[in-house]
Protein backbone atom coordinates (compact mmCIF):
# COMPACT_ATOMS: atom_id res chain seq x y z
CA UNK A 1 0.00 0.00 0.00
CA UNK A 2 1.36 3.65 -0.67
CA UNK A 3 2.49 5.63 2.40
CA UNK A 4 0.93 9.72 2.35
CA UNK A 5 2.92 12.00 4.62
CA UNK A 6 1.67 15.68 5.32
CA UNK A 7 3.96 18.51 3.60
CA UNK A 8 2.94 20.90 5.99
CA UNK A 9 1.50 20.68 9.44
CA UNK A 10 -2.13 21.49 8.02
CA UNK A 11 -3.38 19.08 5.97
CA UNK A 12 -3.72 19.80 2.45
CA UNK A 13 -1.12 18.30 0.29
CA UNK A 14 -0.05 15.01 1.09
CA UNK A 15 2.31 13.20 -0.50
CA UNK A 16 2.12 9.40 -2.07
CA UNK A 17 4.57 6.71 -2.35
CA UNK A 18 4.79 5.18 -5.87
CA UNK A 19 6.65 2.09 -6.99
CA UNK A 20 9.37 2.98 -9.12
CA UNK A 21 7.93 2.16 -12.52
CA UNK A 22 4.81 4.17 -12.05
CA UNK A 23 6.16 7.10 -15.09
CA UNK A 24 5.45 4.10 -17.64
CA UNK A 25 1.78 4.17 -16.06
CA UNK A 26 2.08 8.51 -15.86
CA UNK A 27 3.66 8.31 -20.36
CA UNK A 28 0.41 5.99 -21.18
CA UNK A 29 -2.18 8.45 -19.65
CA UNK A 30 -0.28 11.39 -20.91
CA UNK A 31 -0.68 9.34 -24.53
CA UNK A 32 -4.26 9.17 -24.09
CA UNK A 33 -4.63 13.19 -23.20
CA UNK A 34 -3.13 13.55 -26.73
CA UNK A 35 -5.16 11.09 -28.35
CA UNK A 36 -8.24 12.77 -26.75
CA UNK A 37 -7.39 15.96 -27.90
CA UNK A 38 -5.03 15.69 -30.81
CA UNK A 39 -4.96 19.41 -32.31
CA UNK A 40 -5.03 21.48 -29.18
CA UNK A 41 -1.96 18.92 -27.62
CA UNK A 42 -0.24 18.96 -31.19
CA UNK A 43 -0.36 22.75 -31.33
CA UNK A 44 1.61 23.00 -28.26
CA UNK A 45 4.30 21.76 -29.29
CA UNK A 46 4.48 23.40 -32.89
CA UNK A 47 5.26 27.24 -31.21
CA UNK A 48 8.32 26.09 -28.98
CA UNK A 49 9.68 24.44 -32.09
CA UNK A 50 9.06 27.01 -34.26
CA UNK A 51 10.39 29.36 -31.84
CA UNK A 52 13.49 26.86 -31.29
CA UNK A 53 13.97 26.82 -35.06
CA UNK A 54 13.93 30.73 -35.04
CA UNK A 55 16.63 31.19 -32.01
CA UNK A 56 19.19 28.61 -33.77
CA UNK A 57 19.09 30.67 -36.88
CA UNK A 58 19.40 33.72 -35.18
CA UNK A 59 22.44 32.18 -32.89
CA UNK A 60 24.42 31.27 -36.48
CA UNK A 61 23.43 34.34 -38.19
CA UNK A 62 24.85 36.05 -35.80
CA UNK A 63 28.09 33.66 -35.94
CA UNK A 64 27.34 32.28 -32.05
CA UNK A 65 27.24 28.74 -32.50
CA UNK A 66 28.45 28.26 -28.85
CA UNK A 67 25.21 29.08 -27.43
CA UNK A 68 23.16 26.65 -29.73
CA UNK A 69 23.18 23.59 -27.68
CA UNK A 70 23.01 25.86 -24.14
CA UNK A 71 19.95 27.22 -25.78
CA UNK A 72 18.74 24.50 -27.34
CA UNK A 73 18.64 23.21 -23.49
CA UNK A 74 16.19 25.78 -22.57
CA UNK A 75 13.34 22.86 -22.90
CA UNK A 76 14.28 21.30 -19.96
CA UNK A 77 14.53 24.44 -17.94
CA UNK A 78 11.31 26.56 -18.97
CA UNK A 79 9.03 23.32 -19.93
CA UNK A 80 6.91 23.47 -17.65
CA UNK A 81 6.26 26.81 -17.94
CA UNK A 82 5.92 26.37 -21.65
CA UNK A 83 3.56 23.56 -20.84
CA UNK A 84 0.94 25.00 -18.59
CA UNK A 85 -1.55 25.21 -21.46
CA UNK A 86 -0.93 21.32 -22.05
CA UNK A 87 -1.20 20.62 -17.92
CA UNK A 88 -4.70 22.39 -18.29
CA UNK A 89 -5.81 20.32 -21.51
CA UNK A 90 -5.46 17.21 -19.47
CA UNK A 91 -6.96 18.99 -16.08
CA UNK A 92 -9.82 19.43 -18.38
CA UNK A 93 -9.81 16.47 -19.72
CA UNK A 94 -10.17 14.64 -16.31
CA UNK A 95 -12.81 17.12 -15.26
CA UNK A 96 -15.13 15.79 -18.04
CA UNK A 97 -15.18 19.43 -19.68
CA UNK A 98 -14.81 20.97 -23.15
CA UNK A 99 -10.75 21.31 -24.18
CA UNK A 100 -10.63 24.39 -26.62
CA UNK A 101 -7.55 26.89 -27.63
CA UNK A 102 -8.93 29.80 -25.48
CA UNK A 103 -9.87 28.04 -22.92
CA UNK A 104 -6.02 26.61 -22.44
CA UNK A 105 -4.10 29.71 -23.43
CA UNK A 106 -5.76 31.27 -20.58
CA UNK A 107 -5.03 28.67 -17.83
CA UNK A 108 -2.14 30.67 -16.36
CA UNK A 109 -5.34 33.02 -15.21
CA UNK A 110 -6.55 30.59 -13.08
CA UNK A 111 -3.17 31.29 -10.89
CA UNK A 112 -1.50 34.59 -12.87
CA UNK A 113 0.87 35.66 -10.11
CA UNK A 114 2.37 32.98 -8.77
CA UNK A 115 2.17 31.04 -12.19
CA UNK A 116 4.40 34.16 -13.74
CA UNK A 117 7.26 34.18 -10.60
CA UNK A 118 7.47 30.89 -11.42
CA UNK A 119 7.70 30.68 -15.30
CA UNK A 120 10.44 33.43 -14.02
CA UNK A 121 12.72 31.62 -11.24
CA UNK A 122 12.47 28.83 -14.22
CA UNK A 123 14.09 31.38 -16.86
CA UNK A 124 16.62 32.61 -14.30
CA UNK A 125 17.76 28.86 -14.02
CA UNK A 126 17.91 29.06 -17.95
CA UNK A 127 20.00 32.18 -17.94
CA UNK A 128 22.07 31.33 -15.47
CA UNK A 129 22.99 27.71 -17.41
CA UNK A 130 23.44 30.30 -20.64
CA UNK A 131 25.93 32.56 -18.40
CA UNK A 132 27.82 29.32 -17.11
CA UNK A 133 28.17 28.25 -20.94
CA UNK A 134 29.26 31.33 -21.88
CA UNK A 135 32.43 30.99 -19.04
CA UNK A 136 33.15 27.81 -19.85
CA UNK A 137 34.31 28.66 -23.60
CA UNK A 138 35.76 31.49 -21.99
CA UNK A 139 37.75 29.54 -19.86
CA UNK A 140 38.79 27.03 -22.13
CA UNK A 141 39.18 29.61 -25.25
CA UNK A 142 40.84 32.11 -22.96
CA UNK A 143 40.60 35.67 -25.15
CA UNK A 144 38.48 34.45 -28.35
CA UNK A 145 34.99 33.41 -29.27
CA UNK A 146 34.64 30.20 -31.11
CA UNK A 147 33.09 30.87 -34.63
CA UNK A 148 30.80 28.74 -36.94
CA UNK A 149 33.74 27.27 -38.43
CA UNK A 150 35.93 26.09 -35.56
CA UNK A 151 33.10 25.55 -32.85
CA UNK A 152 33.11 21.89 -34.07
CA UNK A 153 37.09 21.59 -34.01
CA UNK A 154 37.00 22.67 -30.49
CA UNK A 155 34.32 20.48 -29.17
CA UNK A 156 35.53 17.46 -30.48
CA UNK A 157 39.18 17.38 -31.96
CA UNK A 158 41.03 19.73 -29.41
CA UNK A 159 43.14 18.27 -26.34
CA UNK A 160 40.48 20.48 -24.34
CA UNK A 161 37.65 18.47 -25.92
CA UNK A 162 37.15 15.72 -22.83
CA UNK A 163 37.53 18.46 -19.55
CA UNK A 164 35.76 21.14 -21.50
CA UNK A 165 32.69 18.17 -22.26
CA UNK A 166 32.48 16.71 -18.65
CA UNK A 167 32.35 20.00 -16.78
CA UNK A 168 29.81 21.54 -19.22
CA UNK A 169 27.48 18.32 -18.80
CA UNK A 170 28.72 18.26 -14.78
CA UNK A 171 27.35 21.62 -14.60
CA UNK A 172 24.10 21.30 -16.60
CA UNK A 173 23.79 18.46 -14.95
CA UNK A 174 23.98 20.10 -11.72
CA UNK A 175 21.38 22.82 -12.24
CA UNK A 176 18.65 20.94 -14.10
CA UNK A 177 18.60 18.54 -11.18
CA UNK A 178 17.68 21.98 -9.07
CA UNK A 179 15.27 23.48 -11.55
CA UNK A 180 13.81 19.39 -11.89
CA UNK A 181 13.23 18.96 -7.97
CA UNK A 182 11.95 22.77 -7.73
CA UNK A 183 9.88 22.90 -11.04
CA UNK A 184 8.45 18.97 -11.15
CA UNK A 185 5.05 19.46 -9.78
CA UNK A 186 5.23 23.35 -9.26
CA UNK A 187 3.33 24.35 -12.23
CA UNK A 188 0.75 21.54 -12.01
CA UNK A 189 -0.16 22.34 -8.21
CA UNK A 190 -0.13 26.39 -8.98
CA UNK A 191 -2.72 25.27 -11.38
CA UNK A 192 -4.80 22.85 -9.47
CA UNK A 193 -5.10 25.44 -6.25
CA UNK A 194 -5.96 28.37 -7.11
CA UNK A 195 -5.30 29.44 -3.83
CA UNK A 196 -1.66 28.56 -3.36
CA UNK A 197 1.94 30.65 -3.32
CA UNK A 198 4.86 29.25 -5.45
CA UNK A 199 6.38 28.33 -2.42
CA UNK A 200 4.32 26.40 -1.28
CA UNK A 201 4.18 24.64 -4.59
CA UNK A 202 8.36 24.40 -4.86
CA UNK A 203 8.00 22.85 -1.10
CA UNK A 204 5.81 20.47 -2.75
CA UNK A 205 7.76 19.12 -5.24
CA UNK A 206 11.16 19.26 -3.74
CA UNK A 207 9.12 16.92 -0.99
CA UNK A 208 7.45 14.77 -3.77
CA UNK A 209 10.37 14.40 -5.79
CA UNK A 210 12.79 13.05 -2.50
CA UNK A 211 10.12 10.91 -1.15
CA UNK A 212 9.67 9.15 -4.49
CA UNK A 213 13.34 9.53 -5.52
CA UNK A 214 14.05 5.94 -7.57
CA UNK A 215 10.54 6.57 -9.92
CA UNK A 216 11.72 10.49 -9.90
CA UNK A 217 15.23 9.53 -11.81
CA UNK A 218 13.45 7.05 -13.89
CA UNK A 219 11.25 9.93 -14.86
CA UNK A 220 14.04 12.28 -15.39
CA UNK A 221 15.70 10.31 -17.09
CA UNK A 222 12.64 9.20 -19.54
CA UNK A 223 12.19 13.14 -19.82
CA UNK A 224 15.98 13.48 -20.77
CA UNK A 225 15.58 10.75 -23.30
CA UNK A 226 11.83 11.83 -24.98
CA UNK A 227 13.55 15.60 -25.49
CA UNK A 228 16.32 14.58 -26.72
CA UNK A 229 14.99 12.05 -29.25
CA UNK A 230 13.08 15.14 -30.25
CA UNK A 231 16.10 17.34 -30.73
CA UNK A 232 17.87 14.56 -33.04
CA UNK A 233 15.16 14.41 -35.20
CA UNK A 234 15.63 18.27 -36.04
CA UNK A 235 13.51 19.79 -33.34
CA UNK A 236 10.10 18.26 -35.23
CA UNK A 237 10.14 15.48 -32.53
CA UNK A 238 9.40 18.02 -30.07
CA UNK A 239 5.90 18.02 -31.26
CA UNK A 240 4.94 15.24 -29.90
CA UNK A 241 7.14 14.03 -27.05
CA UNK A 242 6.64 17.98 -25.44
CA UNK A 243 2.91 17.12 -25.56
CA UNK A 244 3.40 13.54 -24.04
CA UNK A 245 6.24 14.65 -21.32
CA UNK A 246 3.44 17.34 -20.35
CA UNK A 247 0.41 15.05 -20.27
CA UNK A 248 2.42 12.55 -18.85
CA UNK A 249 3.22 15.47 -15.60
CA UNK A 250 -0.07 16.35 -14.81
CA UNK A 251 -0.92 12.48 -14.44
CA UNK A 252 2.46 12.10 -12.44
CA UNK A 253 1.20 15.14 -10.04
CA UNK A 254 -2.19 13.55 -9.85
CA UNK A 255 -1.20 10.16 -8.76
CA UNK A 256 1.35 11.45 -6.45
CA UNK A 257 -0.21 14.55 -4.61
CA UNK A 258 -3.26 14.33 -3.12
CA UNK A 259 -5.23 16.97 -0.51
CA UNK A 260 -7.21 16.03 2.36
CA UNK A 261 -9.76 18.72 3.39
CA UNK A 262 -9.59 21.35 5.86
CA UNK A 263 -10.91 19.95 8.95
CA UNK A 264 -14.19 21.07 9.82
CA UNK A 265 -13.88 24.48 12.11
Amino acid sequence: MSETIAVFPTPRPLIRRVPVDRPWTWLAAGWRDIVAAPGTSLAYGVVPVAAGWLAIVLMLRFDLPYLVLPLSAGFFYVGPFIATGLYEISRRLEAGKPVDGISTLMAWRRNPEQIALMGVLLLLFHLAWMRLAQLLFALFEFRTIPSWDRFLDLVWTTSKSLPFMALGIGLGAFLAAIAFAIGAFSIPYLLDRRNSNMFEAIATSVAATRLNLRPMLLWAGLIVFLTGLGMILGLLGLVVTLPLVAHATWHAYRDVIRFEPEPAA
